[in-house]
């Protein structure tokens, strides 16, 4: 499984950092819209819809999510970022409460769920690019940095469990290892970009608040599995599940950052 894992991200990663730095200024859009498509099908998997009903969920989203990309939409769009807010927090309610029942169990409620998770994130990350590719990557830092440094404190000092009912791999002092590696990658960006006093707070806040969040989608993407029974969204990423499994993190933290960007009229 480890060895599938690093194969994976050895593809992975170089193609999503050529699509970002690569000068082709459709290539991430292209690349990521499809990766959400891809989510969102599986989404409708999640929601144990037909394969016909799988294929026309994703499509409606695919034809839902563009429009809203165009210029002229652009900061219309926006507003999502600040809805995501209220709506992050009450899946951590939703998250806490497991596995009582949560009015996300009502059927009505998922198709219009997924819209949420899946389409704000995706406009934020492609905002993220037009305004500037390092922007983008400094976010996937952080997504990256608090699950690889979860990941291996987790497994040298966790004991402690975070959401046992919703995760059980999870634990705090994995947290913590994720939050200390992710606030030095804060820190190196703050020097770089000589922010200081009340806006290094600022910037500090609201990178501590998007890695919270990125640990956030993480868990209500297993909430859903758990709930389903299954472990993996899907197979698409051998070693790493399906679209969904990787972009879980981002569902949350990419909105989350970006309203945090857009109150603080950027960095």
């Amino acid at each position: 499984m480890l060895k599938q894992r690093v194969l994976t991200a050895l593809v992975l990663v170089p193609l999503v950092i050529w699509s970002i730095f690569g000068g082709h200024a459709l290539a991430f859009v292209l690349l990521s819209g499809a990766i959400v498509t891809v989510g969102a099908w599986e989404w409708a998997r999640l929601m144990e819809w037909s394969q016909v009903m799988q294929v026309g969920y994703a499509l409606f989203l695919l034809a839902s999510m563009m429009p809203l990309a165009t210029p002229a939409c652009f900061h219309g769009h926006q507003y999502l970022f600040f809805l995501a807010v209220p709506g992050w927090l009450w899946a951590l309610r939703q998250v806490i409460n497991y596995p009582e029942p949560g009015v996300w169990q009502h059927p009505w409620v998922l198709p219009v769920l997924g819209w949420g998770l899946l389409v704000p994130s995706w406009l934020a990350l492609i905002d993220l690019n037009a305004m500037s590719p390092w922007w983008l990557m400094y976010l996937l830092l952080l997504v990256w940095g608090a699950d690889t440094g979860a990941y291996f404190a987790g497994r040298a000092w966790g004991h402690r469990k975070l959401a046992p009912d919703v995760s059980p791999g999870k634990t705090v002092e994995g947290l913590l290892g994720g939050l200390s590696l992710t606030l030095v990658v804060m820190m190196a960006v703050g020097w770089f970009r000589h922010l200081q006093g009340e806006r290094l707070l600022a910037f500090i806040g609201i990178s501590l608040l998007t890695v919270l969040a990125s640990v956030l989608g993480d868990l209500l993407e297993s909430m859903f599995k758990r709930y389903r029974g299954i472990k993996d969204s899907g197979g698409i990423f051998p070693g790493h599940g399906g679209a969904l499994d990787r972009i879980d993190s981002l569902t949350a933290a990419a909105p989350i950052f970006m309203a945090g960007w857009l109150l603080a009229g950027g960095f």
